[in-house]
């Protein structure tokens, strides 16, 4: 199963049989077996049948369509999800668990720190000239690591702080990995303001969108969290799911600067923001779906494993195709 990536103007996608037909300027570039996606992300203008964008949900292919200035805007269209309520009304009532959100929450907080940890070790023992700075943003992890998970720690705000302090130790120390040329000085968004801010934003989208759709496949509800707040339009779970992998994200992001896959010259400014340019997001997206497919097994994993649990919590409220009333 993979992603396809849409980049190119004016182009076009018809069903011919059970493959996926793309069209540029009206002659046919090829085809891509429906059995073999997962998902389409379109970044530029494509016209299809909305015959064919119910045929896509229904094989349970989901699509992401970035639009507005610099694919600023998104749009997600999900195939069909699980039909076991029990699933939604076990997350519901689980949300209202206050002890067992706060150790959910603990779980995804300390995997995130041990990733990070993990990537700042692999840079100290690359660059010995940064051993100084990269050694005190390790010692601040492992103490943040200590108290995520200490009795000091009783609730999910306090857990928060935690995680917020430690990210300002990890990105302080992140940032010296970049050449001072790309005027990478910390985390920023919306918009991005500079080349290494622009790719991982694009990465943790992407990433958001696998999560969005495993919750939606495991019969959850993406809106309804428990480490992130609940947010008018911000799907929490989603967001919590990916807390843990956001480091790969980050490990990805430099090895594509590090190796000069990605460069400073593939981005351009408009006003505030840092956009990728066609030929950054052609090379981006070339690399991206073969660190994204283990991340996409293990969120199925993840969500189908919490599902089963959740559904346990709700009673089997419905009954499933078969089943004599």
């Amino acid at each position: 199963m993979t992603t396809l990536y849409l980049d190119r103007r004016d182009l076009s996608l018809k069903l011919e049989g059970q493959a996926l037909a793309i069209y540029a300027d009206g002659a046919r570039q090829g085809t891509v077996p429906m059995h073999m996606l997962q998902s389409i992300v379109m970044r530029s203008a494509v016209t299809l049948q909305s015959s064919l964008l119910a045929r896509l949900a229904e094989a349970g292919i989901g699509i992401a369509a970035f639009g507005g200035r610099g694919g600023s805007k998104l749009a997600l269209v999900h195939g069909r999800s699980h039909n076991d309520g029990a699933r939604r009304v076990g997350q519901l009532r689980r949300y209202e668990d206050l002890p067992w959100r706060l150790a959910w929450s603990r779980r995804l907080v300390r995997g995130k720190l041990r990733r990070q940890h993990r990537l700042l070790t692999r840079a100290a023992a690359q660059r010995a000239d940064l051993r100084h700075p990269l050694s005190k943003a390790l010692a601040q992890l492992q103490q943040a690591l200590l108290r995520a998970a200490s009795d000091d720690v009783a609730d999910i705000d306090s857990l928060r702080g935690v995680e917020g302090a430690a990210a300002a130790a990890y990105f302080g120390a992140y940032t010296r990995l970049f050449p001072d040329a790309l005027q990478f000085t910390g985390r920023n968004r919306r918009p991005p303001r500079d080349p290494v801010n622009a790719a991982l934003s694009l990465g943790y989208t992407l990433l958001h969108h696998e999560a969005v759709r495993a919750c939606y496949g495991a019969g959850l509800d993406p809106i309804i969290g428990y480490y992130h707040a609940l947010d008018f339009g911000r799907d929490s779970l989603a967001s919590d799911l990916i807390e843990p992998l956001r480091p790969g994200i980050d490990a990805w992001v430099r090895d594509q600067f590090h190796e000069r896959v990605l460069r400073a010259d593939h981005f351009s400014r408009d006003g505030e923001a840092c956009l990728l340019g066609k030929t950054g997001r052609q090379r981006f997206y070339a690399l991206f779906e073969g660190h994204i497919r283990p991340q996409r097994r293990l969120l199925r994993r993840l969500t189908g494993k919490l599902a089963a649990e959740l559904a346990a919590v709700g009673g089997q409220l419905v009954q499933h195709p078969g089943e004599r009333a």
